[in-house]
């Protein structure tokens, strides 16, 4: 496919020295070699090289559409014989710039270009010979610092597009940063609907209330343990969630604490603290019937990472146990991406998606891999 919107020349050199690079080590063909999950339950290999595998989407054709990051590029992958692992890994889009958001609605793929948003229409039946995509909006901030962007669309139709700080800790006067906002399919009508959010790389709404439920990564250089990330609930538009004036339940910042007393804002803390710089990026609430019913209605968390603690922290998939909108726990889930002793990073989960038979997807930056969880009692 012809190149679009040509990701520059310093994008390439990021790439090389990124963690889509596959480490100099030897990881086991076998995840449950590594993997710990609890009993009954097993990961395997759904797909492979897939290049800075980001987030997913998946269509009713069971076509899987993945994004990445610094490779630029967007992929198609499918399972042609219905064995739960791909056969094919088509790459639908390349050159662009940090598409890590996908989404799919009404036979059209969304995907999600910094400053732009695109739009495939009628992908699954023009894999071979994609269309030049549509640009639904190209009016969102050009930062590349937490300028990639996660998007989903939302009960009420609407896409979702967040936009990240363009900065660790700042506080600027554009009102659109570090906010969540909507639009409708068009590009048209944008609204915000949340502010104060750092950078949130995953959301998912409730299945019950169809409120808006989103991870957000804390803020560098306050410590090793401080703040945490955190597990947000949207229950009315315009909520700000602290940022960056307050961080987790009531962490003043150095920086912009007594500006946040001056504001007199109302912040909202999180549903739950999570570990600090544990890079919360993809969640989902699991509705399926696969797991134990214990799951049902709780949520998973795809914990990227911490990239700058003394001693490393996250590389797994977490479980938040909920009593209605309470969180009663704060778990590990899928552990094992990070080995002990010697820190030895085997993989970096990012995104998470619930599959037709219950069973669930997990995305990996670091070894380029999807994985696929299931359950057998």
């Amino acid at each position: 496919m012809k190149k679009i919107f040509q990701a520059p020349l310093f994008l390439s050199v990021v790439f090389l020295l990124t963690s889509c690079i596959a480490p100099n080590i030897e990881v086991p063909d076998d995840p449950m070699e590594y993997l710990s999950l609890p009993p009954g339950f097993k990961a395997e290999i759904y797909a492979d090289n897939i290049l800075n595998a980001r987030a997913m989407a998946l269509s009713p054709n069971g076509i899987l559409y993945v994004g990445s990051r610094s490779a630029g590029n967007v992929y198609a992958v499918i399972d042609d014989n219905g064995n739960n692992r791909a056969d094919r890994i088509i790459t639908i889009a390349d050159g662009l710039l940090m598409p890590v958001g996908v989404a799919w609605k009404d036979g059209d793929l969304y995907v999600s270009a910094v400053s732009k948003i695109l739009r495939f229409d009628d992908i699954d039946n023009h894999l071979e010979a994609v269309p030049e995509p549509v640009i639904i909006t190209g009016d969102y901030p050009t930062n590349r610092a937490h300028g990639w962007k996660y998007i989903a669309f939302g009960p009420d139709g609407y896409l979702y597009v967040p936009v990240g700080a363009p900065c660790n800790i700042c506080n600027r006067d554009e009102e659109i940063y570090s906010t969540i906002t909507r639009i409708k399919p068009d590009g048209s009508d944008r609204e915000i609907v949340a502010h104060g959010v750092r950078n949130t790389v995953g959301f998912d709404w409730h299945p019950e209330t169809g409120e808006l439920w989103f991870t957000d990564n804390g803020r560098d250089w306050m410590g090793d343990d401080l703040p945490p990330d955190e597990l947000n609930r949207l229950e009315t538009v315009g909520q700000h969630f602290g940022y960056p004036f307050v961080h987790g339940n009531n962490i003043i910042d150095p920086e912009y604490g007594v500006a946040g007393e001056v504001t007199g804002l109302d912040f909202t803390p999180p549903v739950q603290e999570l570990g600090p710089h544990v890079a919360a990026l993809g969640m989902l609430f699991y509705t399926g019937d696969m797991f134990p019913e214990e799951y049902k209605n709780q949520i998973l968390i795809a914990e990227h990472g911490s990239w700058n603690r003394s001693s490393k922290i996250g590389y797994r998939v977490s479980l938040v146990r909920l009593d209605g909108n309470n969180a009663t726990s704060y778990e590990p889930f899928a552990d094992g991406w990070l080995q002990q002793p010697g820190e030895q990073v085997l993989g970096r989960p990012v995104d998470i998606i619930q599959m037709p038979d219950g069973s669930i997807l997990v995305s990996d930056d670091h070894l380029n891999k999807i994985y696929r969880i299931t359950y057998d009692s």
